[in-house]
């Protein structure tokens, strides 16, 4: 028996304006070299953008838009015998936010365009209406999964 006492997840703080925790997470995957402020600025310019583009709240853009590229299942290496195995796993909601959340970003990043507050929304605006490449790494996730499904008895 362990003698580690379990720790208890942190609960993030919402942010000052919307009052969201998705916001906020979604800021401290923008962070970089502790410059939170510049990372409010990226993501409150791409809300703005968004409610100009799109007409409606940007905040459920957002939401729907982790709600589309949140995968169910992901595939982990499994070595057994000499050889290693990719064995789909199911994961839970909040690990699949955070990589819904990462693979936003990864893939705004990778846009073309003037600056990181237009490439993320442009980015959110797409995975909201289910394309873009956000989505396309999803489905891709999934569609790994489904092929290794043989192996599904190694977890």
């Amino acid at each position: 028996m362990s003698r580690r006492s379990i720790t208890k997840k942190q609960v993030e703080e919402p942010d000052p304006i919307y009052r969201n925790r998705l916001v906020n997470s979604l800021v401290n995957r923008i962070l970089k070299n502790g410059k939170k402020s510049l990372a409010y600025r990226i993501l409150y310019r791409a809300m703005k953008n968004i409610r100009q583009r799109t007409e409606k709240n940007p905040l459920s853009v957002l939401r729907q838009a982790v709600r589309r590229v949140t995968p169910n299942v992901t595939v982990k290496a499994r070595r057994v015998g000499g050889s290693t195995y990719q064995v789909p796993v199911e994961i839970g909601s909040s690990q699949g936010k955070a990589l819904a959340i990462r693979w936003l970003l990864v893939a705004s990043k990778k846009r073309p365009g003037r600056n990181m507050a237009f490439k993320l929304s442009y980015e959110l605006i797409d995975a909201a209406k289910d394309n873009g490449n956000a989505v396309r790494k999803r489905e891709e996730t999934h569609r790994m999964a489904e092929a290794n499904k043989a192996f599904a008895h190694f977890r």
